[in-house]
């Protein structure tokens, strides 16, 4: 038995064309989505990230702003473009490419964000609206995967009832995963570095989330067979080449469905960016 690949690609590309129709709906009521997109220092993953939610901006046919300050750019100034940005009627998404400079304190950049531009999902209302089932914005990782169990396994995987493990308890991933699975009426465990017996822990899992940052630590033996596996992990192996938290060409043998590292969750953080940012523009027409 060889998995069912689960092609972020595609479903991101699906999603995207989506949106670009009803972006195409919005601009001719005379409402221009715009997400303004900031980065602060000179990091090539950074940029490489910023080019590319720039280029997908483009491709839906939202407006995007962007704003390229020095490493050595304050945290008062940075705070200062927010509270500017905030006050924007033409700003629907506010996005600050993370990681920031040493300096600048992570915390207090989200803090500062209004909610209901934060499009990254990252603010604490946002996180509490998704803790108590509120309408709020959801981190994109997280919010991508739930696509990719829906849409990716040929439309025949209901994730109600079944036992989820995430591996990663991370604010940005595990969490939002762990709240999102709840939500969709799954059974979910969130392992770590201090669980005890994690392989058998993830030996019951029906859908297995690794989210770990460790290259290839989830091997065929911590994967029951038929489960569903996604691999949120971006790493580089001994050889510089790029791989996830799972052991892929094993595990795909005993998996009913895998995703790739690249071309998996990736592409579909950008999608479900995408998408929260034509949500935000949608809100704040309905409350005019």
């Amino acid at each position: 038995m060889s998995a069912t690949i689960i092609d972020g690609k595609l479903i991101s590309a699906q999603i995207k064309d989506e949106l670009k129709e009803k972006t195409a709906v919005l601009k001719a009521k005379g409402i221009e989505v715009t997400l303004a997109v900031v980065l602060v220092g000179e990091d090539p993953a950074s940029q490489v990230y910023v080019r590319n939610k720039k280029k997908a901006c483009e491709y839906v046919g939202f407006k995007s702003l962007s704003y390229e300050l020095p490493a050595e750019t304050s945290q008062e100034e940075l705070l200062k473009l927010i509270d500017e940005l905030n006050g924007r009627d033409d700003v629907d998404g506010i996005l600050v490419q993370m990681p920031l400079p040493s300096h600048i304190n992570e915390k207090a950049v989200i803090d500062a964000i209004d909610p209901s531009k934060d499009v990254d999902g990252f603010h604490p209302m946002n996180v509490g609206a998704l803790c108590i089932g509120e309408e709020g914005f959801v981190s994109c990782t997280p919010a991508g995967v739930i696509q990719l169990l829906k849409r990716g396994c040929e439309g025949n995987i209901s994730i109600a009832g079944k036992e989820c493990v995430i591996v990663g308890r991370s604010n940005i991933v595990g969490k939002p995963m762990a709240l999102l699975m709840l939500r969709e009426n799954a059974t979910v465990t969130v392992a770590h570095s201090k669980t005890a017996n994690l392989k058998e822990v993830c030996k019951r899992a029906d859908i297995l989330i690794a989210a770990v940052g460790k290259a290839s630590m989830i091997t065929a033996d911590y994967v029951k067979e038929g489960a569903i596996v996604i691999d949120v992990g971006i790493n580089r192996n001994a050889d510089g080449k790029l791989c996830g938290d799972v052991a892929y060409d094993e595990v795909k043998e005993i998996a009913s469905a895998i995703t790739p590292v690249p071309g998996g969750v990736g592409p579909m953080t950008i999608a479900m960016l995408m998408n929260n940012c034509y949500e935000a523009a949608v809100r704040k027409a309905q409350e005019k």
